[in-house]
């Protein structure tokens, strides 16, 4: 962890500050924001001077003139974030990914975005003695194999354009409308810039792009061009990168960095499991890590609402490849997954089954909150909230008394407390013959979760800092073995606190 920043580093980091304050992605979390420039103080480097993203948009001129092209930039607020998720991220690639790959996603997750020979520099450079034992050829061969089996399995993607250009929003609108009926045209300015960066979905993993020469491998200094190869010429020219599209360095080679979509994709499949299995068994855990396994090829939306539809057979035979899963019948797949809120189809050759995914985060976050309630408010309080989060309309307060066996007194006292700290929404309805009023109470939803999101925001953002105290008191040699164990608890904690975080904001 880096120390203080340089003067023209605090600048620019309160520069930043304004950019993310701008954004859309975190004005709803203070706290989540400071969080942010923490993160960018604290990791000072190349990643500051990358979490601005530039994009042109055009504007109409004045009478007479034609229309204006100007650039904004945006702070991305997720990417920031996800700096402090790099050891999770790493700790998510399979088992069958050897160290030369982690290594490879390490140096992308340093460097931000890399080409392919600058992968190669840095390989070599780490691995001097494997090269002059094995040869260029070999190493480098072995390297390539790797980087295209972290392409090919989405962990790494190509760059998006280093400044999309938008078109006015009148025009905009109506291609798209051309091209689509049912075209979204109401995307926030953010939305549409990261839209129009994205690279086409055919080409965002494909390494065979690259010019990856056998020539430029064996000596840094020798900079001969790629040697033609009869039948081939054609084959790279098609190929070539489009500059104006894709990110570049200065040699016109195609830049790459880590898939953020990949690795949260995954930890939401992670996250589901564990759920599951606490919630109904361990049988129904490893059934829905097989539905996972099973889908991950045709699954790219991190926040899909369903898996896609799978045959029972071949969800039978993805647990099957895990020494867990051994042990299960095809009867108890069939039932692990109506566990899971599967409907139960007929039963023959087309036995197919999809996971309502969004059922089970609902359920993951309401039981988070509802353990928050219970630490801050106490038992009854967890028992009020609970059936109101469970039945999301109106009651009255003698309904919930009698319904939560709550003192109708208490009941109403601990009510008003909800209220108070809008975790509630609350209606009166007047009685004029009787002169009464009655009291309607129902859950704000949308208040409560982002309080939380807020809260988890700044407890993270309170052990960010505890660790960097322990860090500057850690400079003293005789401190150092003492607070080891110290730091182990306190990264350990702020992981377990980004899980809740990453329930509640990127699943």
């Amino acid at each position: 962890m880096a120390g203080q920043p340089p003067p023209h580093a605090l600048q620019l980091t309160l520069l930043i500050h304004c950019l993310i304050c701008s954004t859309d992605m975190a004005s709803s979390s203070p706290h989540g924001i400071k969080l942010a420039v923490h993160l960018l103080s604290a990791y000072f480097g190349e990643i500051v001077s990358k979490v601005g993203e530039s994009f042109a948009i055009q504007q109409a001129g004045g009478f007479g003139e034609p229309p204006k092209i100007v650039t904004q930039y945006m702070a991305l607020h997720n990417n920031i974030i996800h700096h402090m998720r790099f050891p999770k991220f790493l700790s998510m690639l399979p088992s069958d990914f050897d160290e030369d790959c982690k290594k490879i996603i390490e140096g992308l997750l340093q460097h931000g975005r890399l080409s392919l020979n600058q992968v190669r520099d840095r390989h070599k450079g780490k691995h001097k003695a494997l090269v002059t034992s094995e040869g260029n050829g070999n190493a480098t061969n072995m390297l390539h194999e790797n980087f295209n089996r972290l392409a090919q399995a989405r962990f790494i993607e190509r760059c998006p354009a280093h400044e999309p250009f938008l078109e006015r929003t009148e025009e905009g609108a109506k291609k798209r409308v051309a091209k689509s009926k049912i075209a979204d045209v109401t995307q926030t300015l953010e939305a549409r810039a990261l839209a129009a960066a994205a690279p086409m979905d055919s080409q965002r993993f494909l390494v065979e792009a690259d010019t990856w020469s056998n020539v430029a491998l064996d000596d840094d200094s020798k900079k001969s061009p790629t040697k033609e190869v009869v039948g081939e010429k054609r084959k790279q020219d098609s190929l070539e990168p489009d500059t104006e599209t894709w990110a570049t360095n200065k040699n016109k080679e195609v830049l790459w960095r880590v898939n953020f979509e990949e690795f949260v994709l995954r930890l939401r499949h992670k996250s589901c499991v564990s759920h599951v299995t606490t919630r109904v068994d361990s049988a129904a855990g490893i059934v829905l890590s097989a539905v996972f396994a099973a889908s991950r090829k045709y699954e790219t939306k991190v926040k899909a609402e369903n898996t896609v539809p799978l045959l029972l057979q071949t969800i039978f035979d993805e647990a099957m490849n895990s020494e867990e899963g051994r042990s299960l019948t095809l009867e108890r797949v069939r039932a692990s997954l109506v566990q899971l809120g599967c409907e139960l189809p007929t039963i023959g050759i087309d036995e197919t089954y999809s996971v309502d995914l969004k059922k089970i985060i609902d359920q993951a976050q309401a039981q988070e909150v509802e353990s928050i309630v219970l630490k801050k408010y106490g038992r009854e309080a967890y028992r009020i909230f609970r059936l109101l989060s469970e039945r999301e309309r109106f009651f009255e307060t003698d309904k919930i008394s009698a319904t939560t066996f709550v003192e109708q007194k208490d009941a109403l006292k601990i009510l008003f407390q909800l209220w108070k700290d809008d975790l509630l929404h609350m209606e009166r309805i007047g009685n004029e013959s009787q002169k009464t009023e009655i009291l309607l109470w129902k859950l704000n939803k949308r208040s409560v979760w982002e309080q939380v999101l807020d809260d988890m925001y700044h407890a993270a953002l309170n052990l960010k800092l505890r660790i960097l105290y322990e860090f500057e008191q850690a400079k003293d040699p005789e401190k150092q073995a003492m607070l080891v164990k110290k730091w182990k608890v306190l990264e350990a904690s702020l992981m377990i606190l980004d899980d809740a975080i990453m329930l509640f904001h990127d699943f």
